[in-house]
């Protein structure tokens, strides 16, 4: 079934007086989404760093870039699909990690949601290392859907080790290692109201169920939650560098991606150091002001990675954003706040709506402007507007 089907059947639904639960729009979304979580959440999920100005600029960079049509392609048939790391793909979408995905959920049950429409759309789920439910669960919900694990590196390499492990036995596909939030960029929003959500105990369960991280604890953190809780403030954060690379690398046979990447020199060095994928991304604007879009470090981070697949995410809202993605080079493009906003509003069918959605104009955009196939997006698709 081609994505592109999802709109007949919204229209077919239309013919029988059925019209459609969820907005088509992240604009039309986002007002509902964030009336529909708590204020703390709404905070954590929908603010950036500082002013946001680089949040808005993430955004925006797509709209320097125009895809040129191609006609008398015939591009009746599409193939989305993607080789990653051994792994043939349905499409290159995925679905970013967020870290308080699973209070998103009005049952409180957001990451095992997201882990159901993984299953259900064929869209991997890179799972944070801040769940409410244990990474097991998680990927007990993958189906046939690849899952790959986030890595918030802890100061404790023994935990590290541990948790990269627990993910290797419950079947993710691939380590992901976030290099930028070792420390918390200066978010206004939840500086305004006080609020970290892991300070009070929330999404800690990777930790707190991990045997490495109890036997540091002098009671159990049932016992003791709050002795946990500063445990866990004391190792989170570790100022990984390229010294760290070796150790990381030596772990796991999985595939190694490290996150954060947006300057070319820092993709040779992790070649180098035997890493398996880049993934670009500037944290969607949430960790440091005043940045480059993360759109616009793309090309460069492609170039040298020289074959190497290069993830990436930041301000991506539109099947055109994927469209546009793909044809700068990225291999993989991850969405974040959409599916945040579909899982607050409509839970699992939220997520599944919003990705059916971005999918279908992605896939009806290359039928249109006659691109048949991923490989026929390439920056000479595309001009610059400004």
């Amino acid at each position: 079934m081609a994505f592109a089907d999802y709109q007949d059947e919204i229209y077919l639904d239309g013919l029988r007086g059925v019209v459609p639960r969820f907005p088509m729009t992240y604009d039309d979304l986002e007002p509902l989404a964030q009336a529909a979580l708590p204020a703390s959440v709404r905070s954590y999920v929908a603010g950036g760093a500082g002013d946001e100005r680089t949040q808005r600029a993430n955004v925006t960079a797509f709209e320097r870039w125009g895809l040129v049509p191609r006609m008398m392609v015939g591009a009746t048939d599409r193939d989305l699909s993607v080789d990653l790391f051994g792994m043939r793909l349905p499409s290159p979408l995925f679905m970013a990690p967020v870290g308080v995905i699973g209070l998103c959920a009005q049952d409180g049950h957001g990451d095992l949601a997201t882990a159901r429409a993984a299953a259900r759309t064929g869209v991997p789920m890179i799972a944070s290392t801040l769940t409410v439910d244990p990474l097991e669960q998680v990927a007990e919900e993958f189906g046939a859907t690849p899952g790959f694990f986030q890595l918030y590196t802890p100061t404790d390499r023994e935990l590290a080790e541990s948790l990269v492990h627990r993910a290797e036995k419950a079947g993710f596909k691939g380590i992901v290692v976030t290099l930028d939030t070792w420390i918390t960029g200066w978010r206004p929003r939840d500086l305004g109201t006080s609020n970290f959500p892991q300070l009070r105990g929330n999404c800690l369960t990777n930790y707190t169920g991990d045997p490495v991280f109890r036997s540091r604890l002098t009671h159990s953190p049932e016992d003791d939650p709050k002795a946990a809780v500063a445990l866990w403030a004391r190792i989170f954060g570790n100022p990984l560098t390229w010294d760290d690379l070796p150790w990381l690398r030596s772990i796991t046979d999985l595939p190694l991606i490290l996150k954060g990447i947006c300057h070319p020199d820092d993709v040779r060095r992790a070649k180098d150091a035997g890493v398996d994928g880049i993934y670009c991304s500037n944290h969607g604007g949430r960790q440091a002001n005043g940045g480059l879009p993360a759109l616009d470090a793309l090309p460069a981070v492609v170039e040298a990675a020289d074959g190497t697949p290069v993830l990436f995410d930041s301000g991506v809202r539109t099947g055109a954003d994927i469209v546009k993605a793909v044809a700068l080079g990225a291999t993989a493009v991850g969405v974040g706040r959409p599916y945040a906003y579909g899982l607050a509003y409509g839970g699992e069918a939220g997520i599944v709506h919003v990705l059916r959605a971005l999918l279908a104009e992605a896939d009806l955009i290359m039928a249109v402007d006659g691109y048949p196939a991923l490989a026929d997006l390439t920056p000479d698709a595309l001009r610059r507007l400004t």
